[in-house]
Parts: C-alpha cells; sequence; structure tokens
C-alpha cells in the first residue's frame, strides 16, 4: 500500500499502519530494524531509571510544515530539562513504532489514544502517565486516554471533531436550517436535491474517509459503549444491531454524491466549495484548503439524533499527545515534561500555528483560533463520549485488510448486507484472537 502522508488535521495512522496488526505486536527486530534504528537513533540504548538528557520521540521531520513547527514550538519552550529531540518522518515512525516500543525508545514520544495505545499498555509497552494526566480537560478526552485498568496512558494535547460542514452563504440563500434527527436529514436532502444540489459530499477513494460514516451511525443508532466494544472485536459482527447500521446508511446513499469511489476527499470539498454539494460530512480537516475568506462563511452541526434513548453527543475526534515509554532512563524529568506537553502553556502553541485542530487543555489561549476553531472548542465542550476514528479505534490490520474492502463492496452494492456482515464476522475472529 502507497505511504500516505496527511495533511495537519487527517489520521495520518491510518495508511501508515495498515500492515501492522495485533499479531505482529511482539515479532522479532529483524523485521523493519531499519526502521527501528531510525526512531531511536537519539537514544543510547540505556533504560529503567538514572539521569541524563530527556530522549523524546516527535512524528514530524523538520520542514514537514506546520505541524512540525507546533510541535518544534512546544518543545522549545520547555526549559526544566535539557532535551534530545528525535524528528521523525512522520509515516516511518507510524510504521516503526512496534519495533520502536520493542528497542530504546524515547522516554517520551508522540502518539495518539485508542485502541493501538491501549494494546501497548496492556503489553508493558508504555507507562501510566495518571502522575502527569493535565486536570483541565473534558472527562471524555480523559475517558479515552484511560485503560481498562482506570490508568491514564496518553497525555492529550490537541483534536478535531468530525461533523457536517456547510457553507452559510448557500444554506442562508436556500433557506436551509441544520437538522437535528434523520428525518430531519432526510427532509433537507430531499429539498436540497429539489434545488438541483447534492445534498451530502462523498468520497472514499482512498478507503479511510467512509469509515467515518460507519462510526457516527454506529454511534448514532448503538452507541458509543456498543461501538467500541465491535472496534475491539468484542461483540459479533452479525448481530442484528449492526445490520441496522447499515440499513440506515443504505437508506442514506441516494442523498449522498454518487461514483464516491474514484473522489478523494479534495474533490468532495472542492465539490462543496463551488457550491454542487450542499453539506459534507468530515474531520475539522476540511477547512485545511480553504482560504481564510471561506472559512468564515463555513458551519457546522453534528451528526443528527437517530435514536432518542442513545442521543446524539458522541463523535469521533481523534486525538494527539503523548506517551511514556515503559522504563524511561530519565523518570522524573519525563513525568515533568508530560506535565508541560499537557498543559494549558503548551496548548497554546496550537493558537499561532494555523493548524485545523484545537488544544484539548480547557487553559490554553485561543485568542487567535478563527471563528470556526472557537466554535469547534464549544462543540468539543458538549460532547460525552469521543471515539477516534475505526483506524485508530480498532485492529489496524482489520481495518484495512478487512474494513476498507467491507465498505466500499457495501458501496458498490448496498444490497447484500447478510452476506458481507457474514464475511467481516469470519475475518474478525480470525484477527480478534485471545
Amino acid at each position: 500500500m502507497a505511504a500516505h502522508r496527511s495533511p495537519a488535521g487527517l489520521p495520518g495512522s491510518f495508511l501508515a499502519t495498515s500492515s501492522i496488526t495485533r499479531r505482529t505486536l511482539f515479532r522479532g527486530l529483524a523485521v523493519g530494524g531499519g526502521l527501528a534504528a531510525t526512531l531511536a537513533a537519539c537514544g543510547d540504548g540505556d533504560s529503567g531509571g538514572g539521569s541524563g538528557p530527556l530522549r523524546v520521540g516527535i512524528n514530524e521531520a523538520p520542514g514537514s510544515g506546520r505541524a512540525y513547527d507546533q510541535q518544534k514550538a512546544r518543545l522549545d519552550a520547555f526549559t526544566e530539562a535539557e532535551l534530545e529531540v528525535n524528528y521523525v518522518d512522520h509515516n516511518t515512525f507510524q510504521e516503526g513504532i512496534n519495533n520502536y516500543l520493542q528497542g530504546s525508545p524515547a522516554d517520551v514520544f508522540t502518539w495518539f489514544a485508542g485502541y493501538r495505545a491501549r494494546s501497548f499498555y496492556t503489553n508493558g509497552l508504555i507507562g501510566d502517565v495518571s502522575d502527569a494526566y493535565p486536570a483541565d480537560v473534558s472527562e471524555a478526552i480523559r475517558k479515552a486516554s484511560t485503560a481498562d485498568d482506570g490508568k491514564q496512558i496518553f497525555v492529550p494535547t490537541n483534536n478535531y471533531p468530525w461533523a457536517v460542514f456547510y457553507f452559510k452563504s448557500l444554506w442562508e440563500k436556500n433557506g436551509y436550517e441544520p437538522p437535528a434527527t434523520l428525518d430531519e436529514l432526510v427532509t433537507l436532502s430531499r429539498k436540497m436535491q429539489g434545488d438541483g444540489l447534492t445534498p451530502i459530499g462523498f468520497a472514499d477513494k482512498d478507503g479511510w474517509p467512509a469509515m467515518g460514516t460507519f462510526d457516527i451511525l454506529n454511534m448514532r443508532i448503538n452507541g458509543y459503549d456498543f461501538h467500541m466494544s465491535l472496534m475491539a472485536g468484542q461483540n459479533s459482527w452479525t448481530d442484528p444491531k449492526v445490520k441496522t447500521v447499515f440499513d440506515t446508511w443504505r437508506g442514506l446513499l441516494p442523498y449522498h454524491q454518487s461514483d464516491s469511489l474514484g473522489r478523494t476527499y479534495q474533490e468532495a470539498v472542492s465539490s462543496l466549495q463551488q457550491k454542487k454539494s450542499g453539506m459534507y460530512y468530515l474531520g475539522l480537516f476540511l477547512t485545511d484548503s480553504l482560504e481564510i475568506e471561506e472559512q468564515e462563511d463555513i458551519a457546522f452541526f453534528t451528526f443528527p439524533e437517530i435514536d432518542s434513548t442513545v442521543g446524539a453527543d458522541a463523535i469521533d475526534a481523534p486525538i494527539d499527545g503523548f506517551c511514556r515509554s515503559a522504563a524511561p532512563r530519565n523518570e522524573g524529568a519525563a513525568t515533568d515534561l508530560l506535565k508541560y506537553l499537557g498543559s494549558g502553556d503548551s496548548g497554546s502553541a496550537l493558537d499561532t500555528a494555523e493548524i485545523p485542530q484545537i488544544a484539548t487543555n480547557a487553559k490554553a489561549t485561543t485568542g487567535n483560533y478563527t471563528d470556526l476553531q472557537q466554535r469547534a472548542v464549544e462543540f468539543m465542550g458538549t460532547q460525552k463520549s469521543i471515539a477516534q476514528f475505526m483506524d485508530r479505534d480498532t485492529d489496524p490490520g482489520f481495518a484495512s485488510t478487512v474494513m476498507i474492502p467491507a465498505i466500499q463492496t457495501f458501496i458498490k452494492n448496498p444490497d447484500d448486507v447478510d452476506g458481507l456482515l457474514k464475511s467481516i464476522d469470519a475475518q474478525a475472529k480470525s484477527i480478534f484472537v485471545s
């Protein structure tokens, strides 16, 4: 699979990690050893206590853009300990993470909340960071940073919500209002079709964008807990609850942009810009290619409620942050750095970085945020549960080798849901083995 470098806000873990499954977690260092050596370039192999410069691994290489600039600004502002920082190309970092963690990892390194972080912790590859966890983050983000034993294993720094985006000027011209329920979404979509618009922009040429649609439909219909259990391989894909998700999706497909498997998400954004599509469900990174004047015309709403007993307070909002190795060479300094990285001062680095993300710490400054970022902050504060997107919430091998082709098969032929779910379930059972 081709290497993939995402823009600043994209779920960058996906294609770069797609070949790594849980089964590969403990394979020998011979496989991918070159990557591990690159990642560990700044380390000296010593671990487990003592002093010396604090080793830090960052998944952004110099010159890679605003994401690198943001990370460097954060670390340059930390003066309480000497740092040895290894800045590594994003994909190289992702591809080598398993071997890296089994070798001589940095004391503190960038990673993401979700399934893989919990797997690393369960297998003793990263440590408990409860002593460094920030106080000023939402309970939903804390929940996403916590392992099954109740320990925090990840210090969050920034994230980006998924929502339904639209241009205010188009909606005001046509008298559209954000729908609050599925019925209202269908009614709005029919009105848009009558006005000559494609109601919902849609693209899945790269395989991952449609995962977001499955995620939100499953959370709206079956709730966050069921969704996370399904992603963890703890529920059957032949459960009638899952069939309801695909049946609901099938009912919405006539309102989606056709021929989606030949279109990138950037092309779907272009359709939205040209006012050919009425709305588009995507992450906040949708704005990455928009001029500031266009960003001021963009608004969003959360995906509508489908079941009133489930509600609409769970979303995908991938969280980036930092982990601590299982045996840091300088544990005290590692703790100090993690406390700083999760703080409001550190989060304020986003206030000038012009990245379509928001800080997770409520005390971070936001004075230079765009109006859209300010609304994203308010929106995040209303959410009770935050999922990390399918590729982060499940086994990456399952996401890439099973779910990409399964969802694309569904898009091409949405009438054989039973057969599709039987196939997914059989493959899931071969991957999620205890």
